[in-house]
């Protein structure tokens, strides 16, 4: 799809990679682009239109969609991270982490399919990561979302075909944001990851790797799972290191 004239709704534009998804689908040519956030006022990008919107709240998921009846894009991205362990972390916080990450998603995709077909298909972008595929201990819950977001979105776009829409799943490693402030090391600028994911929506890709981390681990998929994790230690290592 062109993304020229195009009708977006970003979830969680307030900031980060939200905020310059928004910004890129401006400058871009999009006619209109909906930034929403938990906290309507802090969003400050001139020329957005704001709507509130939590989406692990089905009522402001249904009252967000209700509100954007013309979308022709939408741009999952909101999303937490809560350093939580599977084994032995709070099963609470896992379970926040996957109504945000997974089912709030879901539920945005769900609210705005008939819109989409109404507007001639459209695209959604699902905003993931390198880590929908390896684990780190001490964010395994973020894995465990991140991987069933991935599957979620394969299965999305099987059944979105039919009507002709796009969905481009998007993954990368670390992003300079507020969430990897804590990561010394070299970081995709905000700006170039909404271009990377904007270039493969007007492309038609199904996927896009943002980065040459992203490339690296998804290269990695075919090892034996003991190899594979040999892999990973010694890339974070090395990363970290760096």
């Amino acid at each position: 799809m062109d993304i020229n004239n195009s009708v977006a709704l970003v979830t969680g534009a307030n900031r980060g990679l939200g905020r310059a998804f928004a910004e890129r689908l401006l400058e871009r040519g999009a006619r209109k682009v909906y930034a929403t956030a938990r906290r309507p006022e802090t969003v400050d990008l001139p020329g957005v239109e704001v709507l509130a919107l939590d989406v692990a709240d089905p009522a402001s998921v249904r009252a967000a969609a209700a509100a954007a009846a013309d979308v022709s894009l939408l741009v999952n991205n909101a999303g937490i991270q809560t350093g939580t362990s599977l084994v032995t972390g709070s099963l609470d916080s896992v379970r926040r982490e996957l109504e945000t990450n997974v089912f709030g998603g879901l539920a945005m995709i769900r609210e705005l399919a008939p819109a989409l077909a109404a507007n001639g298909g459209g695209a959604v972008v699902n905003v993931l990561s390198a880590m929908s595929w390896f684990g780190v201990n001490g964010a395994n819950s973020y894995h465990l979302t991140k991987a069933a977001a991935w599957a979620m979105t394969n299965g999305v776009r099987l059944e979105l075909a039919e009507q002709g829409t796009l969905v481009t799943a998007v993954h990368l490693g670390l992003a300079d944001t507020d969430m990897s402030a804590g990561w010394a090391v070299d970081k995709l600028a905000p700006s170039d990851l909404a271009d990377a994911a904007l270039d493969g929506v007007e492309a038609g890709s199904a996927e896009v790797l943002a980065d040459q981390w992203s490339r690296d681990v998804k290269s990695r998929l075919a090892l034996a799972p003991e190899e594979f994790n040999v892999a990973m230690d010694r890339a974070l290592a090395a990363l970290t290191a760096a």
